[in-house]
């Protein structure tokens, strides 16, 4: 499913204007974004999941094709983890 689905979907459902609903789909990403990224704060939805910001280690990788070591610098990612209840649902089938 894209963003345009999802907005399509949400304008069926809500009887709001396409336009109307892609600002707050924008806005809402666009705020889960500046929470991560500039603020490095998590974002939790109960019921639907939590945006974490988790960071990795400095670490040695390999490049195999020309055989050669690299060094990877500490850095942080934004990961997702699913809620409980949604974990449940999707384990059940429903």
């Amino acid at each position: 499913m894209t963003k345009a689905d999802i907005i399509n979907q949400i304008t069926l459902t809500t009887g709001l204007q396409k336009r109307d609903v892609a600002v707050v789909i924008e806005s809402f990403m666009e705020t889960v974004k500046d929470s991560l990224l500039e603020r490095r704060e998590n974002v939790y939805l109960r019921g639907f999941g939590s945006f974490v910001v988790k960071h990795r280690a400095a670490k040695t990788a390999r490049n195999i094709q020309k055989n050669t070591t690299i060094k990877v610098d500490a850095h942080d990612i934004p990961c997702y983890k699913p809620a409980k209840s949604f974990l449940e649902q999707m384990k059940s089938g429903k």
